[in-house]
């Protein structure tokens, strides 16, 4: 991006938000900007002064979004250039280095704002790599963020996923769309890769989030060490991942419960791409609303796993969405047989991990059933969270007798 033309941008903010770019948070809202010198450029670099004019941060400035300003850096002022940018790719990619081996060829790279890429999330699923944006900023600087990925990495293809929100302006003003490919091969089919020896595939294209829910994995390990002998429910099961795991784990039976003929028609091709891992395992699949499901179902299993999708995408839902979580544990706890395990599982930011452990919790003591907590479990280690609201994902172990 050419800006050498025009004098830098430069915000001065409330009080309160001085105070949270100091504490590490990576937002700036548009109500908290009470002076700007000049009308601002989505994507260009702004910089932050505070109260006494110093230098407080610099990010990048999105004048379409609520969102108006994303921190890239703060404190003691920093270049950002093609090295710096460079540095910032390989700091991230060496988090990664220790955390997986061989047998595990999907993770994620960069996690948004947690790992220093405000808005942007880099996911691998083996040679292929996924760039989602979640905001438009990011466009002017993506060639060069292409660049350094090609230079690092040597993927095979980089593929650009969109956030919903942002995917007009950026076909408007880029003639760029939601599953392009932006460098490298041309897809023929779905993308194949390994997570702990499993086999699965990722739709990289369409698929939600970049193709499948990386998230998950350590969850699944879990639920593969307790399966052993039981007969085992997934609901809203997508493309089977828990199930794969469980079968692997010795499971007698697993059924996937979903909504989606499209998500249990990908379970089916996920189970085919390991025939040794579920050979002993009787395999079945429900098409069915988990709420509907559940009460009109007298089945008993050994293992639940409850990992609906988010029931809070706005703050206003959110009490209505720990209704909705508690009474969900309710209706498995009474499928569960005698020492049945219950996995329950939240993705939704905003409800926080007390409330989601007390819904659920409370929904156990109401059963009349004595139950032990196993666990609770928050975010795996390449989806770091740094500040609060990067913090979405929990989990539960209840054993009830």
């Amino acid at each position: 991006m050419d800006m050498a033309r025009q004098p830098r941008l430069r915000l001065r903010i409330t009080a309160a938000a001085e105070s949270a770019l100091r504490g590490g948070h990576p937002w700036l809202f548009g109500d908290s900007i009470q002076q700007q010198n000049r009308q601002g450029t989505t994507g260009e670099l702004a910089v932050v002064y505070d109260r006494k004019d110093k230098f407080l941060a610099a990010g990048l400035f999105d004048g379409e979004s609520p969102i108006r300003f994303r921190v890239l850096q703060v404190g003691k002022p920093k270049v950002i250039d093609g090295e710096w940018w460079a540095t910032q790719l390989s700091t991230a990619l060496k988090r990664r280095d220790p955390l997986f081996d061989d047998q595990t060829t999907g993770f994620r790279l960069i996690n948004g704002e947690s790992d220093g890429w405000p808005g942007l999330v880099l996911d691998r699923y083996d040679r292929t790599l996924v760039i989602k944006l979640y905001t438009a900023a990011w466009m002017p600087w993506l060639e060069t963020i292409v660049t350094l990925i090609q230079e690092q990495l040597r993927p095979d293809r980089t593929v650009l996923r969109l956030s919903r929100n942002i995917q007009s302006a950026v076909e408007r003003g880029y003639e760029r769309k939601d599953g392009d490919i932006i460098q490298g091969e041309p897809i023929e089919d779905r993308v194949i890769f390994l997570e702990s020896g499993v086999r699965f595939e990722a739709d990289v294209v369409r698929g939600q989030k970049t193709g499948f829910f990386l998230d998950q994995r350590e969850n699944r390990r879990r639920v593969s060490a307790l399966a052993a002998g039981r007969t085992v429910l997934n609901t809203f099961s997508f493309s089977g991942g828990f199930s794969l795991y469980a079968a692997r784990g010795g499971a007698t039976s697993v059924t996937d419960l979903d909504i989606s003929s499209h998500t249990l028609q990908a379970a089916k091709r996920n189970f085919a791409l390991n025939p040794e891992t579920v050979a002993r395992c009787r395999y079945q699949q429900v098409q069915a609303d988990a709420f509907e499901w559940l009460p009109k179902n007298r089945q008993q299993f050994g293992l639940i796993v409850l990992d609906p999708p988010s029931l809070a995408k706005r703050e206003s839902e959110r009490a209505g969405a720990i209704r909705a979580y508690g009474n969900l544990a309710r209706l498995a706890v009474a499928h569960l047989e005698e020492k049945g395990i219950l996995l329950a599982c939240s993705c939704s930011a905003h409800v926080n991990a007390e409330e989601f452990f007390g819904a659920v919790r409370a929904a156990a003591a109401k059963s009349g059933r004595r139950f032990e907590e196993i666990e609770t479990t928050r975010q795996p280690p390449d989806h770091p969270a740094a500040f609060k609201a990067a913090e979405y994902l929990k989990g539960i172990y209840l054993r009830f007798n």
